[in-house]
């Protein structure tokens, strides 16, 4: 369990990384019509990921399957027909982004939940918070959680890159 959750974050971290560094900074920062730049994907990305410390904060003992959140949350963010507003806290900012900054900081929090992905015990419940639709998740379901999240955006980065002609 472990060792799959480390691979496919690992795997998904590195391909919002290597989508990003193949792009210049005007590209990182080219504002399409509609939606995000690069480099606002890349803030939301960076803020969310913030959730490390609530995998770090405090925990519980879980009474119930330790994925048993995870299949709508798959779905939902499987489902590119569903608009969604990202919640305040990570909205990504509307001032040019600085793909070094971009990248060096989602390079950190990667590491660092790599870090827990590998040291503890995924299967405990986060209580420092929670998302209102769904309660409090395990660890597991939080880690699994941003590599959904981080799916979906990823798509919507290759998609806006491709739809407006941004070379790689």
């Amino acid at each position: 369990m472990q060792e799959t959750t480390f691979e496919e974050f690992h795997k998904t971290a590195l391909r919002l990384l290597n989508i990003l560094n193949a792009l210049t900074e005007e590209q990182i920062n080219f504002q399409p019509e509609e939606g995000w730049s690069a480099g606002q994907f890349g803030d939301h990305l960076l803020k969310s990921y913030a959730f490390v410390r609530t995998l770090n904060g405090e925990t519980r003992k879980t009474e119930r399957p330790i994925d048993q959140k995870l299949e709508p949350v798959k779905l939902m963010f499987a489902d590119d027909s569903i608009k969604m507003d990202a919640p305040k806290a990570i909205v990504p900012t509307n001032e040019k982004t600085n793909k070094v900054e971009i990248i060096s900081g989602l390079e950190k929090k990667i590491a660092q939940i790599e870090k827990v992905i590998q040291t503890k015990d995924l299967s405990l419940t986060c209580v420092d918070f929670s998302i209102p639709e769904y309660g409090e998740f395990t660890r597991f379901e939080w880690i699994w959680f941003n590599i959904y999240h981080t799916h979906r955006h990823i798509r919507q980065l290759e998609d806006m890159l491709r739809t407006n002609n941004i070379k790689k």
